[in-house]
């Protein structure tokens, strides 16, 4: 029923990209079983300059911000996003990771210069994005990444956050907006808006690497050079059955997230994290040997299964709802267009297991994000599934795929799909959980 990944990272062509969806102990990071109060959280959608390209002026963004630069709850935790729109368009907040009111279904756009609140749920522990993208293709605007922590111990040293950027800058440094043409621009990756980072860890440590690709159109591939042992733990915020990434490597659709656990080994050189996107492999970042002594005499045992986010362990396929979505023809509308009154792409009672054939009939490769509903990754045959969830997914051209969910939450939910190019455009549907 299982599959692993078995992609190579050597050369990784677009093609293999798509498909290949301080102390002696160990820190253990435990968190509060049950949630405080409800809390408020300030998010600011506002300008700001950063340099992008050391030597050059800084590149005028956006960015939805807020007080840290990661929103970090306990499982459980009910808030109320305040948030204040600084753009010059209207604004409509989406997550990977929280629930909240449904953007441009159950959550009404937010003017220029204007504030709302809006209340969500951290229902389910993982690593997630608050985003407002979803309106600003006419800018370009970082998202926020967000971090749900598991109410029982995790058992790592280092937790850190990745969150990779792309960047088209003009020959005066400023960014061209995605979803428009970007000839001649230059292409720049970052890490947590920075170029070419060092991280520095200790010999034997265990770290948790939140890679987030917070990329407008691409699917990249992410490699730690010289270094096979990378754990997959969780994708796209949802506990995953743990395996090994082929030679190091986890790929990423835009949105998505993957969770790795490594045990940093005594090395002599930096190990270089390398991303992959079709083309040639760039340098993104360095894990560098600290100068304190090892934390341990040698490497942890391999880590278990992350706590269960109480997704269910099977879902009964023979009795499922069945429904086909192409991703082409004229329903699919851009955002500024979309009309809550125009058909629904699915309808299904709550409760039901729906499985849903994704055929891609374009001519380009195309992602899909699903919000609302985690899904399984069906395997061909349809007798089985991969050992993890998934809340966006990446199909070649003229390719069909199966995925296959529980309907839990009732309401009406967006559909996005976008071609992986960066000057294509954002469109929408919309399904209803009844």
């Amino acid at each position: 029923m299982f599959c692993r990944m078995t992609e190579s990272s050597e050369g990784l062509s677009r093609r293999a990209l798509l498909g290949g969806l301080a102390a002696a102990g160990a820190a253990s990071f435990a968190r509060p079983a049950r949630a405080a109060r409800r809390i408020s959280v300030s998010l600011n959608a506002r300008g700001e300059s950063l340099v992008l390209v050391q030597g050059r002026a800084a590149s005028p963004l956006w960015r939805l911000a807020a007080p840290a630069p990661v929103v970090r709850l306990a499982r459980g935790t009910a808030l109320d996003l305040d948030l204040s729109n600084g753009l010059a368009i209207p604004a409509a907040l989406s997550s990977r990771g929280l629930a909240l009111p449904a953007p441009l279904l159950a959550q009404a756009e937010i003017g220029p210069g204007g504030r709302a609140t809006i209340p969500a749920l951290a229902s389910r522990a993982g690593t997630g994005l608050l985003d407002l993208r979803l309106l600003a293709d006419v800018v370009a605007i970082r998202p926020l990444p967000v971090i749900v922590d598991e109410a029982a111990t995790v058992t790592v040293d280092r937790d850190e956050v990745f969150l990779i950027e792309d960047f088209r800058l003009k020959a005066d440094g400023t960014a061209v907006a995605p979803g428009t043409e970007a000839t001649d621009a230059e292409l720049l990756y970052t890490v947590n808006g920075q170029t070419q980072p060092e991280i520095a860890l200790r010999t034997h440590a265990r770290v948790r690497l939140r890679f987030i690709n917070g990329c407008q159109r691409a699917v990249i591939a992410i490699k730690i050079a010289d270094l096979d042992a990378v754990r997959v733990m969780a994708i796209d915020g949802q506990p995953a059955e743990p395996f090994l990434a082929r030679n190091g490597a986890v790929v990423l659709p835009p949105g998505g997230r993957t969770d790795v656990f490594i045990d940093m080994p005594a090395a002599k050189t930096a190990l270089a994290v390398l991303l992959h996107d079709g083309s040639n492999p760039r340098p993104l970042a360095r894990l560098v040997t600290a100068s304190e002594p090892p934390l341990r005499a040698a490497p942890l045992p391999p880590a278990q299964a992350l706590p269960s986010n109480g997704l269910p362990d099977r879902l009964d396929l023979k009795t499922a709802v069945r429904a086909e979505l192409a991703l082409d023809g004229a329903e699919w509308r851009p955002p500024a267009q979309f009309s809550a009154t125009a058909e629904p792409a699915l309808q299904a009672k709550a409760g039901r297991v729906v499985v849903l054939a994704l055929t891609n009939k374009t001519a380009a490769s195309r992602v899909v994000h699903l919000h609302g509903q985690p899904f399984r990754l069906l395997d061909q045959l349809d007798d089985g599934w991969k050992p993890y969830w998934l809340d966006t997914l990446a199909l070649e051209a003229g390719q069909t795929q199966r995925i296959a969910f529980l309907a839990e939450q009732s309401g009406r939910f967006l559909v996005e799909s976008m071609a992986t190019s960066w000057a294509a455009p954002r469109l929408l549907r919309w399904y209803e959980i009844r």
